[in-house]
């Protein structure tokens, strides 16, 4: 019998949809580095997140249940519920993690618990995921004839987006920068800071069993990568103020998305060398482990948390408003030392059975309360497996922060082998997919065809309904409501105070 890693690394991607890598068929360098891992690691081709975006994929890779089982006005992790970071730490793990300022994976929502160090980064305050399109600071007379001109040109359609192209380019000059950088402009720390701060702290841990997550933001909204990840990338040419103008156009919400495809590619280019940053920092970690003698005593798992849309649902970014394969389809890879006989697997593995698998890989039970199932021993034996995979979120949750604001229907997306059904509960609406024969999902089957399997899926989706609400931990959905009372609480005082 082999011996379990002694320690383990998490590594989470945001936005890293699963076919803009290259050891899952990407034909641009995004992932060299984990191409090259990919062949002495386990590969999940459907690897697929429980819900979209952050604050509906993170409580499943953590604390292994679904985002809306805590009551759809909660988000986060409930204090005290047991995560793969309480687990390990109560089994002698230092444990660690380093974020790239993502507000949504903050102390705020419950993540710091089980970390012996939490590092966030929102030390300045949290991140605003707010459009850019904005406008320059006008004086009132100006301001007064922007909306005066605005209103005589709308009146005539041509006229209006001649108008609205001409203000928005007036905008950009105004207020573009003399600094020509990438770095003036970037929201998130770049994956070499987090890789900075993430290896002293390994240096200090190597001498007993260690867990470190890694949060890394790099393929994230607004667009703006290292510009050495562009020139790694064949896109050098790429500066600063263009990729300024990229991300605000792209942002405009008075374009049709025939306009919107004529920067498509640009966009991609910035998104794509975003990963290939993430891919050499993960790179310069494992250099480190090898250094320390530890790469050969660590299990690493690489994911994301949810993909990102370029248009192909005439949609952009990842909002939860849609469960398409582009947002919740996400690469999955597992390096276990010592195990050289690795695979690649088909079968839908859904996010909720990760932190399950990555406790029975270290050799440990998972907890009672968590809802996922391992799937070490059918790794090992290369079998195939054929679970259903529950995908879901509350529609139009935009804004977590605001309690109003998370209340919205379930969408919810029931993917079993090749078949997805995705039931809108806001509209009553129901569409099934075959992914073999219609993998971009544009042709939904007709009422009248696959009968049984709609039946099947239908019947799933009821079951896993009945199970979220038999499951609702009453004494931590009231902790969780407390927490956030308490955070609104302090909040109303501090602007009362300002």
């Amino acid at each position: 019998m082999k011996q379990a890693p002694r320690s383990l690394i998490l590594v989470t991607i945001d936005c890293l949809r699963a076919d803009h890598v290259g050891f899952l068929g990407y034909d641009r360098p995004t992932t060299p580095f984990l191409d090259s891992l990919a062949s002495q690691s386990f590969v999940f081709k459907n690897a697929i997140a429980a819900g979209v975006p952050t604050y509906y994929s993170l409580p499943a890779i953590f604390a292994s249940r679904f985002p809306l089982s805590m009551g759809r006005d909660l988000l986060g992790l409930a204090p005290d519920e047991p995560t793969i970071a309480s687990e390990l730490r109560e089994h002698g793990f230092t444990t660690g993690a380093f974020l790239a300022a993502n507000p949504y994976l903050s102390p705020r929502f419950g993540y710091d618990f089980g970390f012996d160090v939490f590092r966030d980064f929102l030390e300045s305050g949290l991140v605003e995921f707010a459009s850019e399109q904005g406008a320059p600071p006008d004086s009132r007379l100006r301001g007064r004839a922007n909306r005066f001109l605005s209103q005589a040109c709308h009146k005539m359609a041509p006229l209006g987006a001649a108008y609205d192209e001409l203000y928005f380019r007036y905008c950009r000059k105004l207020d573009a920068p003399a600094d020509d950088a990438m770095d003036s402009l970037r929201r998130f720390p770049a994956a070499d800071v987090i890789v900075d701060h993430a290896i002293p702290w390994l240096e200090a841990s190597a001498g007993g069993p260690f867990f470190l997550w890694l949060h890394l933001m790099d393929p994230h909204s607004p667009y703006f990568p290292r510009q050495e990840a562009l020139e790694l990338m064949g896109n050098g040419s790429l500066k600063g103020n263009r990729a300024r103008y990229l991300n605000s156009y792209w942002n405009r919400q008075d374009l049709n998305t025939k306009r919107l495809k004529s920067k498509r590619e640009e966009v991609i280019a910035l998104y794509d060398a975003g990963i290939r940053w993430a891919d050499t920092q993960i790179r310069r970690l494992t250099e480190r482990l090898v250094e320390l003698n530890l790469w050969d005593k660590c299990a690493l798992a690489v994911t994301a948390d949810h993909g990102e849309e370029f248009l192909e649902h005439r949609g952009r970014f990842h909002t939860p408003m849609k469960l398409t394969q582009e947002l919740t389809r996400v690469p999955l890879l597992l390096r276990v030392p010592e195990y050289s006989q690795t695979g690649q697997f088909e079968s839908p593995l859904s996010l909720i059975d990760l932190a399950p698998t990555l406790l029975d890989i270290m050799g440990m039970s998972q907890p009672a309360e968590f809802r996922g199932r391992s799937c070490w021993n059918q790794m090992q034996t290369n079998e195939r497996w054929d679970r259903v995979v529950v995908t879901e979120c509350g529609k139009g949750c935009t804004n977590p922060f605001h309690p109003d604001g998370r209340m919205g229907s379930r969408i919810l997306a029931i993917m079993k082998g090749q078949s997805k059904l995705v039931v809108d509960f806001a509209t009553g609406s129901e569409q099934l997919f075959d992914l073999a024969s219609d993998p971009q999902e544009v042709r939904p089957l007709p009422w009248d065809s696959a009968i049984d399997v709609r039946k099947d899926l239908l019947q799933c989706a009821k079951r896993h309904l009945a199970e979220s609400r038999k499951a609702l931990d009453f004494d931590r959905r009231l902790g969780a409501r407390l927490r956030n009372l308490r955070l609104e609480w302090a909040h109303s005082v501090t602007n009362d105070l300002h």
